[in-house]
């Protein structure tokens, strides 16, 4: 008893050792759960540089509606000449204003076409956060199944151990040969190479996952357990391929595009400048107003490359909307057959872990009784640990299914709206 307690202690002393040094490296929490990390994750620079597209699609936008600047022009005639003209008797000094106007409703197509760019760039930012969305998903999933796997790898360790010693045992008991226990030896240290390397998935599915979220130290785990989470099905009802962030996004840069081609073939009207102003008659001590209208003559400039790449920018546009209908349709489907499979997959798995548990303990009963050689034994374990990856597998398939279901909807894992 009294060691026992001076274990505890020594356990508690390590314990809060450890502590002190973690907190020293600065090591964050562990992270939140799924819906509030999803939250907090819009500050991070991946979301960051989606609202800064569509901010620059609003200045864009706003320029769009800005009209064409006058100008002010002064200007001296009839003076430093030949003769009448040799002083500046006779100038004549002219102040003018100029103002362009823009026919053919040339600024409200260019408004529009700004106007239409905003609603793409809107689309597009949706669509990339859907993705985040999806992406974090899988990676805060990552770090549930790395968990997992380490579970599955020390249990194979802690029954690697029990064979290596019921292995020794039965060698020292004269009852098997000393190569027996070196192939039990070689089995107990290759499930402590999967071990470690689980331990080091776990680490780089943490890294992955913090690097999405955007903060600098690392998660030291997670909080809640999708995997359990999900477990039922789908909250959500059959897919609607047009409430595909994809599709809808391919839509609104098809309507950009036309507007864009509209205000391009507009471009090719030339613009009208109107002038007014005061002239000064020196000669006369007199003053005059001047106006005119000036017109420029498109004579090898009327725009025609820019109006070509704009009507071939809709035409893509076009294409790309009427695949990314395609895609969606056929995405939908697809997430629907994958949901049901990956349910059938899991039920599978269960069976053959159960299976593979009670195979698992009939073939060590028996080489313990001496029934059967240690092959026997270690060919169940080995089946036993397939079966538990298995089973990790299908979790991980139902999960990508689900994830993949919710991103075609424009929703989160959990079921909740992507903002």
């Amino acid at each position: 008893m009294n060691g026992t307690t001076s274990r505890h202690r020594l356990a508690a002393l390590l314990g809060g050792f450890a502590g002190v040094m973690l907190a020293g490296a600065a090591w964050a929490d562990p992270a939140p759960p799924f819906a509030q990390l999803l939250k907090q994750a819009q500050a991070s620079p991946r979301v960051a540089a989606l609202d800064a597209d569509v901010d620059r699609a609003q200045g864009l936008a706003e320029q769009a509606r800005a009209r064409p600047n006058p100008t002010i022009s002064l200007y001296g005639e009839n003076f430093a000449g030949s003769a009448p003209y040799t002083g500046f008797g006779r100038t004549e000094t002219t102040l003018q204003y100029n103002q362009p106007f823009e026919l053919g409703g040339k600024r409200s197509a260019r408004v529009a076409a700004g106007e239409a760019g905003v609603k793409a760039a809107a689309a597009r930012g949706h669509q990339g956060r859907v993705l985040f969305a999806h992406e974090l998903a899988l990676a805060y999933v990552a770090v549930e199944l790395a968990d997992k796997r380490i579970e599955i790898a020390e249990d194979e360790v802690e029954e690697a151990e029990a064979d290596f010693k019921l292995a020794g045992a039965l060698v020292a008991a004269g009852k098997e040969a000393r190569l027996r226990a070196l192939q039990s030896e070689t089995e107990l240290n290759a499930a402590r190479a999967m071990l470690e390397g689980a331990r080091a998935t776990r680490t780089a599915a943490l890294a992955r996952l913090s690097a999405l979220a955007g903060v600098e130290a690392p998660f030291t785990g997670i909080s809640e357990s999708l995997l359990d989470r999900l477990a039922a099905p789908p909250p959500y009802g059959p897919v609607d391929p047009k409430r595909n962030a994809g599709y809808a996004a391919a839509l609104a840069d098809r309507e950009a595009a036309a507007r864009h081609a509209v205000a391009e073939r507009k471009r090719a009207i030339p613009d009208v400048t109107g002038q007014i102003g005061v002239r000064r008659l020196e000669g006369d001590r007199a003053t005059a107003i001047v106006a005119g209208i000036s017109l420029p003559l498109t004579l090898f400039d009327r725009n025609r490359g820019n109006i070509a790449a704009a009507e071939a920018d809709l035409r893509g546009a076009e294409a790309r909307a009427a695949n990314a209908r395609f895609e969606a349709e056929a995405n939908a489907r697809a997430a629907l057959a994958l949901i049901a499979a990956a349910e059938a997959r899991i039920a599978a798995a269960d069976r053959t872990l159960r299976t593979a548990q009670e195979t698992y303990r009939l073939a060590r009963i028996a080489y313990e009784a001496g029934k059967s050689p240690l092959s026997e034994l270690l060919t169940a374990r080995h089946g036993l640990g397939v079966a538990r990856g298995v089973v990790v597998d299908a979790a991980a398939a139902r999960i990508d299914a689900r994830a993949q279901l919710a991103s075609l909807q424009g929703l989160a894992i959990t079921g909740d709206p992507v903002q």
